[in-house]
């Protein structure tokens, strides 16, 4: 496996390790409802070292990326962060990325671990085919990544930083230092809290993270794990690359409808406008059990005796306190109330259809 530049820091600290796509990473330090809890009451640091990062640059580097992704990039502003997705020739979701536009004809796009190389050689492969001026490099290696989640988090890394946070608005980014360090602060996140990305060289990343967990100690931020972050995107409506979304899946059955520009040509329209034609046959739905038990992925979904779908995510929500998760359902049954049944243990459980997403921090 794989090991992060965070590797012995977690193994000090007497991480459980799991194999992740290939990674060593921490699922857990303590357990999991208790760095998921500490997420949302105070903040969190997560190693997210595993994702990938890949630079864009060149005359026409635009170009290359309103061909190769699904939303119109045209508008964007040095400094802003924008969310797209990359398709096959299928329609299907090969990632779900973040466009980091750095400056003029310099872009960052920041990638799932798991389709890194996927995503290089996509984008590569529009490039060399439609023989646009630019370059790509994969600068993963070389780059470190943590995830700095929950509400106390502005409040632990303006200590450690020259500029004010207060200022930098949600999903825009900063070129900035961190414990004196030079690093690229952006605010986002992935746990439905308020929170920032810190990018860093990948031999400096450690000595950020030695920083952050001085500096948070006092207000009671602790390292979490994978386990804690997938509890915690689930809550907050969010898909997991692999399990929600795959190759398989367009962008009209889940929720990211709004990611597609249909006034621009891109990689894969021609068959994902075939599917909005024909209309889509199943949707991503959130549910929550109203029976016992707790819905795992692959589990079979069912309503009046009839299999209509199946389980992508599911998880006991420690801030709910209820059993949640995502299923794949045909689309005539998605609608919020219906009821459904999950099959459990060779049982039928009952469930119902929720509005997404399952929970939102109060502002």
């Amino acid at each position: 496996m794989k090991k992060t530049p965070l590797y012995d820091r977690h193994a000090a600290r007497n991480a459980k390790m799991i194999d992740f796509g290939g990674w060593a990473m921490p699922v857990q330090y303590t357990s999991v409802i208790e760095e998921h809890r500490t997420t949302r009451a105070r903040a969190s640091v997560f190693d997210i070292c595993h994702m990938g990062e890949i630079e864009v640059k060149g005359p026409q580097a635009l170009d290359l990326l309103q061909f190769a992704l699904t939303r119109d990039l045209a508008g964007q502003k040095t400094g802003q962060v924008k969310l797209s997705a990359l398709l096959n020739d299928r329609g299907g979701i090969i990632d779900d990325l973040t466009v980091y536009k750095m400056d003029r004809d310099f872009y960052m796009l920041v990638t799932n671990a798991a389709t890194r190389e996927s995503d290089f050689q996509r984008v590569r492969s529009i490039l060399e085919e439609k023989k646009f001026d630019a370059s790509l490099t994969d600068v993963s290696d070389r780059t470190g990544k943590l995830d700095l989640q929950g509400p106390l988090s502005e409040a632990i890394l303006q200590t450690l930083t020259p500029d004010d946070l207060k200022t930098l608005r949600f999903y825009w980014f900063i070129p900035s230092q961190v414990a004196g360090i030079p690093a690229v602060i952006s605010r986002s996140g992935y746990t439905g809290e308020d929170g920032f990305e810190i990018y860093a060289a990948a031999d400096k990343i450690g000595a950020i993270w030695d920083s952050l967990m001085d500096a948070g100690v006092k207000q009671g931020m602790k390292p979490a794990g994978l386990g804690a972050r997938d509890t915690l995107r689930l809550e907050s409506g969010m898909m997991l690359n692999g399990q929600d979304i795959t190759g398989e899946t367009c962008p009209l059955e889940v929720p990211y409808a709004w990611l597609v520009d249909w006034n621009k040509d891109f990689a894969g329209k021609p068959a994902l406008a075939a599917i909005r034609e024909r209309g889509i046959r199943k949707k991503l739905a959130g549910f929550e059990m109203t029976g016992r038990g707790i819905a795992r992925h692959g589990y079979p979904v069912s309503k009046d005796g009839r299999e209509i779908g199946y389980v992508t995510s599911g998880t006991f929500s420690p801030t709910l306190n209820k059993a949640i998760g995502l299923a794949f359902i045909d689309a005539e049954n998605a609608e919020p109330d219906s009821e459904i049944a999950i099959g459990i243990r060779d049982a039928a459980s009952g469930a119902k259809i929720v509005q997404l997403p399952f929970y939102k921090r109060q502002k």
